[in-house]
């Protein structure tokens, strides 16, 4: 008799999800076939691709994460570029409902899978009333769309010849749509002033380490920020 009931239901909240997730898993596409070219072409097989995709996760980590295997980076070195470059994480977990998905080993996944995408999803005022299945549904079926244009990309990356240049330019292009994107959102001057400062200045002490340093120094500016504009209003 439960089983009856709830069956309806929850395959009506798989089919809401995958309405809402289709847009940003068709936008994504584009994304993974480049990141599956990438692959190939920084000379790693082609499983590293989707494994990359299923496993990691997380984006533009995902860009730099081929290029530190491909240079056989150190682990610790991997691991802080993670840290900061997932750091914004942290304050997405204080609003993603998490609390609405069910399950311990739903949960985890839920937690794994929360990606921009994800969060800009589930974490509006419109999303308050949705059950814990729809939002893994819309998860799960993004997990999987990456998964798939990375592969598909891999596949691609395999047929085209070596003498074509300039694919590992995506990670450069990547990141400057993503500033260009911030920028529209929040039209701060200052702190794109202070990235480029971050950015000279890593470039100077630190050339070899030039990208992890630039973002432990960004992200130290942004800190002392908020912390900065946090004690201002009880000053006066």
């Amino acid at each position: 008799m439960t089983t009856s009931v709830r069956s309806p239901r929850a395959t009506g909240d798989i089919r809401a999800g995958a309405r809402t997730v289709a847009p940003a898993c068709l936008a994504v596409i584009p994304l993974g076939l480049a990141l599956g070219v990438l692959v190939v072409q920084s000379g790693l097989d082609w499983w590293w691709g989707p494994v990359i995709a299923a496993f990691v996760f997380a984006g533009s980590l995902e860009f730099l994460l081929v290029g530190m295997i491909a240079a056989a980076a150190p682990l610790a070195q991997i691991a802080v570029s993670a840290l900061l470059v997932n750091f914004r994480h942290v304050f997405y977990a204080l609003s993603f409902p998490l609390h609405r998905v069910r399950g311990r080993g739903a949960r985890v996944y839920s937690t794994f899978a929360l990606t921009d995408e994800a969060y800009a999803l589930t974490a509006t005022p419109e999303s308050a009333g949705w059950s814990g299945a729809r939002i893994l549904a819309i998860q799960g079926l993004f997990h999987g769309s990456w998964v798939a244009s990375v592969a598909a990309g891999s596949a691609l990356g395999v047929l085209i010849p070596p003498q074509v240049v300039g694919l590992d330019f995506a990670v450069t292009a990547l990141f400057v749509v993503l500033s260009i994107d911030a920028y529209r959102i929040r039209r701060s001057i200052p702190v794109a002033v202070v990235a480029l400062l971050c950015a000279l200045i890593a470039a100077v002490v630190a050339p070899h380490d030039m990208l992890l340093t630039a973002m432990g120094l960004f992200l130290a500016a942004l800190v002392g920020r908020f912390l900065i504009e946090r004690k201002g209003p009880r000053r006066g």
